[in-house]
């Protein structure tokens, strides 16, 4: 049995949904939150310590009630991507926005947004978005890389992101995907996840 013809795991909006003021608007915001240091702890360690092959970046949490408007317009953009590509039950937001710095040299390896742990998360991602905040002009590198397999279990190829500012993909949360180490300059972004009960 085959999914829908119109059903996909990976949206791209064809246009920015968020201008370059509302881009800027979370910057300022996600700056002005503590920063912290956006690593990944090793698999199977129980020592706690971060794994330096899998991600460098400096990253902050942007509070709902400090962008509402602005976050008003992802969840309409996330819901009608749902209903028109996903067709997933019980979306929605139940986590802030992570406002993501990748300067040279920073990077995020493979890896999707569930665990298989549903312990310390009793509701499941189940969408990913990422927004490009600032000018794609500002840095070199950095591109998120989405990976897939068709039915067959063949490689069907790895999709490059060049997003524009503003501009937001949209992808099914257990999808395999990274961000390119950033060769020059500063990328700056919004990620956010949506879902809720687990899958049935």
């Amino acid at each position: 049995m085959r999914e829908p013809k119109w059903k996909s795991y990976a949206v791209l909006m064809p246009e920015p949904i968020l201008t370059p003021l509302q881009c800027e608007e979370f910057i300022q915001i996600g700056t002005g939150q503590p920063k912290l240091d956006g690593n990944i702890m090793q698999r199977g360690k129980s020592t706690g310590e971060p794994d330096p092959k899998g991600r460098k970046s400096s990253i902050s949490w942007i509070p709902f009630e400090a962008a509402r408007e602005n976050y008003g317009i992802i969840v309409e953009c996330m819901e009608t991507a749902n209903a028109n590509f996903f067709g997933f039950d019980d979306i929605r937001p139940f986590e802030s926005g992570q406002y993501a710095e990748y300067s040279k040299g920073d990077f995020y390896d493979w890896h999707s947004d569930i665990g298989v742990d549903q312990v310390p998360m009793p509701l499941v991602r189940k969408i990913s978005m990422s927004i490009l905040l600032n000018d794609p002009k500002e840095f070199e590198g950095g591109q998120l890389e989405l990976f897939s397999r068709g039915f067959d279990g063949g490689i069907e190829g790895i999709n490059v992101q060049k997003l524009k500012q503003g501009q937001a993909i949209f992808f099914a949360s257990f999808h395999v995907h990274r961000v390119r180490p950033v060769i020059e300059g500063t990328r700056k972004a919004l990620v956010m996840w949506f879902g809720g009960k687990p899958f049935k």
